[in-house]
């Protein structure tokens, strides 16, 4: 905020100095326009997850393997990061919802596909063998770590189970809804392994209950809605699914509807910060607004304030 007045000035007396441009005269769209458009609304298409622009700068991001209760498979560790990458450069999306197809939201590692991925690791020696583990799972960990180094905000709304490899999701995520019926569970100990793609690292982080943390972790016990709650899990619990829904998508668009620069450049920060002392927090915030408050958004938002405009009422630059 300090250099937030200086800026402001500065750029409302650039503003001030600008010509007026050619008033539009409703021309229709060329063909090559009509093309870019429909290119720039267009999903791509995956095997394990479904995508679709809900709202107006919204994605959601479903994971579409109902009749295996959402089983994270070999193409899914895949294509999140695919996914999630592309969203990044999506100018676009402004804010990205995920969700569970079917009965729950997902029931973790597809066990039956994944089961043999690592017995069969090769290598000469034990060596040259453990040493290619290491860069498996560093492959699958980005497979989780990618929601994070999004800079879209990403909610992920929660039904049914979300187990093991679930857990792991939603705890890269930056907001997290869920059902009354939903329940949580860090499974990997039931199945004779650590936890190993980012759930032991972020959720100390989320709840602040090192002592709960442990207990869901070293048990597998499922932890339900309203502890969830109450630990601060998840922010807020839901009726039915259609309901959490509706107001995961009414977040997104008003999250949507911010400055992407403010927006994104919040969360870049809070990740940062969330990993380094307050002080390397507070370096890393200056050295990042010394250009971020010579955005244009701030002379918009300030022009709409003093009109009594409400930032929907804003159209701001893609980003």
């Amino acid at each position: 905020m300090a250099g937030a007045g200086v800026a402001l000035k500065g750029l409302l007396l650039r503003k001030s100095l600008l010509v007026c441009a050619v008033p539009c005269r409703g021309l229709r769209m060329t063909p090559i326009q009509q093309q870019q458009q429909e290119k720039s609304s267009a999903v791509d298409t995956y095997e394990t997850l479904k995508l679709e622009r809900v709202r107006d700068k919204v994605l959601h991001v479903e994971l579409n393997r109902p009749e295996k209760r959402n089983a994270m498979n070999v193409a899914f560790w895949r294509e999140m990061v695919e996914c999630f990458n592309k969203i990044s450069q999506d100018s676009e999306c402004h804010a990205v919802v995920i969700s569970g197809a079917g009965k729950l939201f997902t029931s973790g590692i597809d066990l039956m596909e994944m089961g043999s991925i690592f017995v069969m690791v090769g290598g000469d020696d034990t060596a040259r063998k453990a040493w290619n583990i290491r860069r498996k799972i560093r492959e699958y960990q980005e497979t989780f770590t990618v929601l994070e180094k999004c800079p879209k905000p990403v909610i992920a709304a929660i039904h049914g189970g979300c187990i093991g490899g679930g857990m792991n999701l939603i705890s890269a995520c930056d907001i997290r809804y869920c059902t009354q019926d939903a329940w949580f569970q860090v499974k990997e100990v039931d199945i004779g392994i650590a936890a190993d793609v980012g759930v032991l690292q972020r959720l100390p982080r989320i709840i602040g209950n090192h002592s709960l943390v442990n207990e869901l972790a070293f048990t597998a016990r499922k932890m339900m809605a309203p502890e969830a709650e109450s630990s601060g899990l998840v922010s807020r619990v839901f009726q039915d699914k259609e309901a959490m829904m509706e107001s995961a998508f009414d977040l997104a668009v008003e999250i949507a509807s911010k400055s992407p620069v403010a927006v994104q450049g919040t969360k870049v920060n809070l990740v940062y910060s969330r990993d380094h002392p307050v002080p390397e927090g507070l370096k890393y915030m200056a050295t990042w607004n010394m250009s971020m408050l010579q955005t244009e958004d701030i002379v918009k938002s300030a022009q709409a304030a003093m009109e009594k405009k409400t930032p929907k009422q804003i159209t701001y630059s893609k980003l």
